[in-house]
């Protein structure tokens, strides 16, 4: 599959979207973001600083883009299947909590 196919569903994304993060580093700097947001949104809203929110996408896709460009040398799915590819970080997330997938 080519980064420029479209998908029907997610079920047949996911696994190109598997294919794009083969290097350890990557998705650790991934998994890394994704807990970094989880924090930062209970923050957020826990101490009533709703303005932090703003942050967010800095620090999701900042850490994954650094995986990307730096250690997988590949563009983010994001930019060609933003939707997709949000839901793909997520279950790539939960998957390497439940061992799924090798941290």
């Amino acid at each position: 599959m080519t980064e420029t196919q479209s998908f029907s569903s997610f079920k047949r994304f996911y696994p190109y979207y598997l294919k794009e993060h083969r290097n350890q580093t990557c998705r650790r700097l991934h998994f890394i973001g994704s807990s970094l947001v989880l924090l930062l949104t209970g923050y957020a809203f826990f101490s009533s600083q709703i303005m932090l929110l703003w942050l967010l996408p800095v620090i999701g896709y900042g850490f994954a883009w650094v995986g990307h460009f730096f250690f997988e040398k590949n563009r983010p799915a994001t930019f060609k299947h933003p939707l997709y590819s949000l839901w793909g970080d997520w279950v790539m997330f939960k998957d390497m909590l439940t061992g799924k997938i090798k941290w």
